[in-house]
């Protein structure tokens, strides 16, 4: 019978000696491994040279638990397994966790567990000592079963997705366990609306290999969710929505060592950038019976040992490495240990391995024994790792980057409750006992006394939002604790004297102005079909096209009809491209923009205003930016013209309070002489988004703001512009979703867009990828007890 992979190496490839040096050099100099030839040539290390590899693995990982803390100390996960279903779309050649319908009918089953069995399973685990739930289940399979699709509908749920959420939402409330979901393939607007429900999530990568996915008789043919790229987005998405993300490889399914190693450089590239992966599972391929793939023999315990050290070296000592107990003989675990794992994940006391389910679990005892006789201790961990609730406990109390908050606020109390001071789930921690018991929101703290200066202010505020000097409302920028609450407090009391209790919203989508005009026809179109009443562009038109090229864009645009009837309305061109279109032309700014309204421009986007400070502008885009007068200068001959637009600040950066305060001033100043604005978006720095290097160096720099600052600009934006500017939008690709709830609870009133990807071409535009959907907006808007309403670019309400 053939191996599962034969170690065939390339002859090119430095010989294991000398890639063993070079881990070693890498080690010493640069705290991992970065030779990709280097490490694909350490995995058929065997012998001597394995022992070698594995010494110098366990000594990384042995520097990365004394950095963390925690020396000596390897962790797992008391868990609960709840496969919430077993249907799946995918057709993966090696799994016996996937059901048809007919088969789960054969065996009495529903499509979904009800409610009342995950309860019931559920209340099991906690009764014994577990705190986490794992949610496993198969990808979307509505897109691919009607019974799973009229049992949702029965149900009333929109998707499987909808369903996991209110099912970790319930697990959570009447148990205390904390959900860790693991349902597949996930966009970054779900990863968004699952935040509240979970304070962990994964998904594995398994492989890089287009090869296994494309080719027919490979393991992942036929199955949509195990595309390469897909899975890459999905941990991208994770990222960008600061989701703790567990996710891994498996090996033995018939990659090459190349395409190893290129899956954990995969890995290590998006947590470079993000920092959101929490553990990397290296996961050894087990063939099933009953499986297309049940001949294929298991990967070989010194091949699986080299591929963990390897993986170890390549992630460094700061990343968690895992490997699962149950899938190792017992004779094998010291091995792994020896290869540099410091994580065996999560264990049931009550449930088996509906994944893996002829492996059951090791007793807790007797792995902790085996630990012991290794040297090292065995503690039990919750769902999050340590660093992500240190991360957001310090941006619950304002003093971690907006955005960082890793665990939702409304959940981490919860999660605190069951860690001790390391992070480490505490020793005699019971999951119901979360603070406020098992069915209640956590207890607050009573609200602390106002601050004697900001509470003068605020009245003065309460009876003129807009009659404080600038003084006064820099003051405010640095509202904290109780001087913050109530500070938002009033800003939503004038948002809601203003406007009422609604929360608005356009559905749009953004494009491309380098796309041919038959092909933003043609995307243009497919938005509107599926009820954009809005499409944005902003960029410049290609270099070649002239002045011709904008108004191709405009044409293109309003030629499509939109949803109630009318041209569809083309929101497009930041100053800087008015001003390029003008030199194109040979026109001066004002001819230009009425030629560009009368082929059609609805409005003009007020952004790359970032702060109105020439000085500022200059240090953060290195001289790129059009300078303050001639944004201003366009944007209110844009206002002279009948075109509207936004008005923007974006904060968290190089300013001070004074030059925020002295933003929102000329604002107000251009509002008063135009009426132009619709409306305020305040969006924060995000450094990794931002196409220049910043000097952090520099007095009051920052790496984008705080949740603290991020409340208070919305709240002082809302006072200051009262009157003038009705509407604040609530930025939530910037902000995510919890960002967004908490300054519509403190000033803002608008959703903004749904930023619409279609299938057509969905990674055109940007922000490509951010899409809620106007359901999500709308729940959004009910959490927090608004009215969601449906508008125009222009704030009038949508038909329908």
């Amino acid at each position: 019978m053939p191996a599962s992979l034969p170690v065939v190496l390339d002859p090119s490839l430095p010989d294991v000696g000398r890639a063993l040096a070079a881990a070693e050099e890498s080690w010493a100099a640069a705290d991992r491994l970065d030779d990709p030839a280097a490490a694909e040539s350490l995995l058929g290390a065997r012998g001597d040279d394995l022992d070698r590899l594995l010494a110098l693995a366990g000594s990384v990982r042995d520097a990365g638990l004394e950095a963390a803390g925690r020396p000596g100390v390897l962790t797992y996960s008391r868990k609960v397994f709840l496969p919430l279903t077993h249907l799946c779309r995918d057709r993966c050649h090696y799994c016996v966790f996937v059901q048809s319908p007919a088969r789960l009918r054969a065996q009495g089953l529903a499509p979904y567990m009800s409610a009342e069995d995950v309860l019931e399973v559920a209340r099991g685990g906690a009764a014994l000592g577990c705190k986490e739930a794992l949610l496993t289940l198969g990808d979307r399979p509505e897109d691919r079963w009607p019974e799973a699709r009229a049992w949702l509908d029965e149900h009333g749920y929109a998707s499987t997705l909808d369903y996991v959420g209110d099912m970790a939402r319930l697990v959570r409330r009447e148990t205390g366990l904390l959900p860790h979901l693991n349902p597949g393939v996930m966009t970054w607007g779900e990863l968004q609306m699952l935040k509240d429900a979970a304070p962990s999530m994964g998904m594995m990568l398994e492989t890089t290999s287009t090869r296994l996915w494309a080719e027919p008789g490979q393991p992942h043919h036929l199955s949509p969710d195990k595309e390469p790229a897909v899975r890459l987005r999905v941990l991208e998405d994770a990222g960008l929505a600061r989701v703790p993300f567990t996710t891994g490889v498996l090996l033995g399914l018939g990659e090459t060592p190349a395409e190893r190693v290129e899956a954990m450089l995969a890995l290590r590239d998006v947590h470079d950038r993000h920092g959101h992966l929490q553990e990397v599972i290296v996961q050894n391929f087990r063939a099933k019976t009953s499986t297309a793939m049940r001949h294929r023999d298991d990967l070989d315990a010194q091949e699986h040992a080299a591929a963990v050290a390897v993986t170890r070296l390549v992630l460094g000592p700061g990343m968690r490495v895992q490997a699962p107990p149950n899938l190792a003989d017992p004779d094998e675990l010291a091995l792994l240990v020896r290869a540099g794992i410091d994580d065996w994940g999560g264990i049931s006391p009550l449930t088996p391995d509906h994944v893996n389910p002829e492996r059951p679990w090791p007793e807790v005892e007797s792995l902790a024994a085996r630990c012991a006789d290794l040297g090292f201790a065995l503690r039990e961990r919750l769902t999050t790792h340590p660093s992500y609730l240190r991360a957001a406990r310090e941006a619950a109390d304002g003093s971690g980057r907006a955005g960082a908050d890793w665990v939702d606020d409304r959940l981490l109390p919860h999660v605190l409750a069951l860690a001790d001071a390391d992070g480490l789930a505490l020793d005699d921690a019971v999951a119901g006992r979360s603070p406020a018991g098992p069915s209640g929101p956590p207890r607050t703290a009573a609200p602390a006394v106002l601050t004697s200066e900001v509470a003068g202010l605020l009245r003065a505020a309460e009876a003129e939002p807009s009659g404080l000097d600038d003084a006064a409302y820099a003051r405010l920028l640095a509202a904290d604790g109780a001087d913050l609450e109530r500070l938002a407090a009033l800003a939503d009391e004038v948002r809601r004297d203003r406007l009422g209790d609604v929360a608005t919203y356009v559905v749009n989508r953004n494009l491309d102005p380098g796309l041919d005009p038959e092909r933003l026809r043609a995307l243009a179109r497919e938005a509107a079909d599926l009820g954009a009443t809005e499409v944005c562009v902003q960029g410049p038109a290609p270099a070649g096209s002239g002045a011709e090229g904008y108004l191709a864009i405009v044409r293109a645009v309003t030629s499509v009809t939109g949803p109630h009837g009318g041209p569809l309305h083309l929101h497009a061109f930041r100053p800087a491209e008015v001003i390029d279109g003008a030199a194109r032309a040979g026109l001066t700014v004002p001819a230009w923009l009425r030629e560009l309204r009368a082929a059609g421009l609805g409005t003009v986007p007020g952004t790359a205003a970032r702060i109105l400070d020439d000085e500022v502008r200059a240090a953060l885009t290195a001289g790129t930016d059009v300078a303050v007068a001639a944004w201003l200068d366009s944007i209110e001959t844009a206002h002279a013209a009948g075109l509207r637009s936004t008005a923007t600040i974006v904060y968290g950066h190089l300013e001070t309070p004074a030059q925020q305060v002295a933003h929102l001033r000329t604002l107000a100043g251009v509002q008063d002489r135009t009426g132009g604005f619709t409306e305020l978006i305040a969006m924060p720095f995000v450094p990794a988004e931002h196409p220049f290097p910043v000097d952090t160096s520099r007095p009051g720099a920052r790496p984008g703001p705080s949740l603290r600052e991020t409340r208070a600009v919305h709240a002082v934006a809302r006072l200051l512009l009262d009157g003038r500017i009705d509407h604040v939008q609530a930025a939530w690709p910037k902000l995510g979703v919890r960002g967004a709830e908490r300054v519509l609870a403190g000033g803002a009133d608008d959703l903004g867009g749904a930023l619409l990807d279609g299938v057509l071409d969905p990674g055109v535009g940007a922000e490509a990828g951010r899409q809620l959907l106007p359901r999500d907006l709308r729940r959004i808007a009910e959490r927090l007890g608004r009215t969601p309403v449906q508008r125009t670019t222009l704030y009038d309400p949508v038909p329908g």
